[in-house]
Formats: C-alpha cells, sequence, structure tokens
C-alpha cells in the first residue's frame, strides 16, 4: 500500500510531495487515515533548520490531527480499527514505539513515533486517542497541539483564578488557544500583544479586553498604565523571539508568573535581570500546556461540546496536501493563525 506525504528533503527548501510505501506495522503501532493535520511554528522551525542540526533527513513531518484507525499491530490495546481518533505528539497510554521508515524504490524516508502531512500515516499506539465522532474532524485536529498546549497552559501550568490579569504575547495557534480558554475562566483583563493588527482584532473577538502594537506603542508602559502601574499576574510568551520573551518577563507584576512557549533559534538565549526573581517574579517552560492527553482531551472534547471552548474560531483556512507550501508560506508572513491540510485533496 501507498501513501502522498509531503517529506523534508533539505533544510530551507519546500516540502516535496512523494508517493512512498506504508512500511509493515511493528508491534505497538496503528496504521491511521488521516483526515486533517495542522501546521505550526514548530515545524516552520524545523524547516528552516531552526533547531540545529537534522539527523534524520530525509523524513515526515507533522505532530497534530485527526484521522480514522485503519489496521492495529499486534499489542494494540488502547483502540481498535473504525476508531476516530485525534493524532497528538503528547504521548499518553499505550505502547512507544518512536520512529519508522518508508521506502519509495531504494529511497529511505524517517519518520517518528507520528506523523500527519500524509494521506496514511503509521502512528505508535501511545499518540492516538479516541473520541466522539460528532466531532468535527478539522476541530478534532486542533486537539492534537494548539489546543492541549495553549488551553493546557492556561489550565495546568497557571493557577488562574477569576478576576486574575493576563497578557498574552503572540496571537498564533497557541496564543489563540490560550486566549479562548482563559476567557472561559472570567479573568478581568486579557491584554493581547502582537504587530498584525487583524490578529489583533480577532483578539478582540476572542475576548481580549485590551490590545497592544509593539510597533505602535511600548508594550511595559501600555500594560502598566492598564494594570495600575503594577504589572500582570500572568503572562504567556507564544512568540519565539527574544526580545518578546524578555518583554513578557518584565510585564508581570512582583509575585507574578511568565510560561515561556515560543521556540527560539537553537543557541539563542535570553537576557533577565536576577533581582526581578528576588522580588518573587517567575519564569517557567512548558511542555505541551503540561497535558495529560487521556484525561485533558476528553475534558476539552466535553468543553467543546458544551460550548465553553469554541476551537473552531482557531481555523483561518484550510489547504490541499498539494498545497501545503502555500500553508506554511502564509504562516510565516503571519496571514493564518492556525492553517490546516486536508490530507485527503
Amino acid at each position: 500500500m501507498k501513501t502522498i506525504a509531503a517529506i523534508l528533503i533539505e533544510n530551507n527548501k519546500p516540502l516535496v510531495i512523494k508517493k512512498i510505501e506504508i512500511p509493515p506495522l511493528k508491534e505497538g503501532q496503528v496504521l491511521i487515515k488521516m483526515l486533517y493535520a495542522g501546521i505550526c511554528h514548530s515545524q516552520l522551525n524545523e524547516i528552516k533548520g531552526l533547531k540545529g542540526e537534522d539527523k534524520y533527513l530525509p523524513h515526515l513531518l507533522g505532530h497534530e490531527g485527526s484521522g480514522i484507525v485503519q489496521e492495529i499491530g499486534f499489542g494494540v490495546n488502547k483502540i481498535k480499527k473504525g476508531d476516530y481518533v485525534v493524532v497528538s505528539w503528547i504521548k499518553g497510554k499505550g505502547k512507544n514505539v518512536t520512529s519508522t521508515k518508508y521506502f519509495q524504490n531504494k529511497e529511505k524516508y524517517n519518520s517518528g513515533s507520528i506523523t500527519t502531512f500524509n494521506q496514511y500515516s503509521v502512528i505508535s499506539e501511545n499518540c492516538l486517542f479516541k473520541i466522539p465522532k460528532e466531532i468535527p474532524p478539522d476541530v478534532a485536529a486542533l486537539l492534537g497541539c494548539a489546543i492541549p498546549t495553549g488551553a493546557g497552559i492556561v489550565k495546568n501550568e497557571l493557577n488562574i483564578k477569576e478576576g486574575d490579569t493576563l497578557a498574552i504575547f503572540g496571537i498564533g495557534g497557541i496564543g489563540t488557544s490560550a486566549l479562548i480558554y482563559a476567557n472561559a475562566l472570567n479573568c478581568s483583563k486579557i491584554i493581547a500583544i502582537d504587530i498584525n493588527e487583524n490578529k489583533l482584532l480577532q483578539a478582540k473577538e476572542y475576548g481580549a479586553i485590551e490590545i497592544i502594537n509593539p510597533t505602535k506603542e511600548n508594550v511595559i508602559s501600555k500594560i502598566k498604565e492598564l494594570t495600575n502601574g503594577e504589572g500582570v499576574d500572568h503572562a504567556i510568551e507564544c512568540s519565539g523571539v527574544k526580545k518578546v520573551m524578555e518583554t513578557a518577563f518584565q510585564s508581570i507584576k512582583d509575585g507574578g508568573t511568565v510560561v515561556i512557549a515560543g521556540n527560539l533559534k537553537k543557541g539563542e538565549t535570553i537576557s533577565i535581570d536576577p533581582f526581578e526573581l528576588i522580588k518573587g517574579k517567575k519564569i517557567i517552560g512548558t511542555w505541551g500546556g503540561g497535558t495529560n492527553s487521556d484525561e485533558d482531551i476528553p475534558y476539552y472534547v466535553q468543553s467543546y461540546q458544551n460550548g465553553k471552548l469554541p476551537i473552531e474560531k482557531l481555523i483561518s483556512k484550510k489547504y490541499k496536501l498539494k498545497d501545503i507550501n502555500k500553508a506554511f508560506i502564509d504562516l510565516e508572513q503571519g496571514k493564518v493563525i492556525r492553517a490546516l491540510i486536508n490530507c485527503q485533496e
């Protein structure tokens, strides 16, 4: 059996669309018919070689999506053939199969435990989560990364209470996910910061009380003005830009917390004043929003079904698999918040 896949052959080059052979399933692996896959800056950084030396080229990409189980390998107990699933890089229960290899004639293409930019994909059992079939497949795809990471930061990493203030730096997929979840918690003030005016206008629609464009006004001065000179209780940095990370730390009040979700180029560092730590300020990282996928994904499904988590608002545009390079260009240019790939078109 063969599949069409978008493959990273060389850094800083467009993905190449190829028809490749699907390998036999190993113990703990599952064959998925991919429906939708989300793209994010993490893959863009990988394509551009910003994560350091890529030892696995050429290889497949993608880490969030939705699909239907076609076959299961020996030892798979979590799901069965025909199940409708979320595909996520944030691993849960089940066997952990870290790699596989696809082929085209004598050419070998590496794959990790999960890839999603394919019509059909071989995926490790612990990257799959059964969900109700009533959930639309485009919405379901975002339960693989955007929602667990963005909403997860608010839910699992920050002790946000009703009435707290929150600043979100970078209104992409992760930032918007954090925004719509935080809005449901009745924060007294959510401040959205971005250089893209269209994203800021959307942030207002999704619950941001205030918006700030750093190209037009001083972020710290404005945040101080909006918080009686104190700073915000919490900040989330999603841009992956050094200066923005430093500004996000400066934006919190004494005793406040900033979560860094963005990715810098490998080797790049940030600078902070350590005296601010003595004041009780905290800076922490996040790994997928501290998500327990087996528990949190069903929770987000229920929140969506109850109308408390409008996941569909994250979806900016859908592309055919053959147009995936256009989707990455639009992402890099800030034209989309979360782009989806229709893997069957």
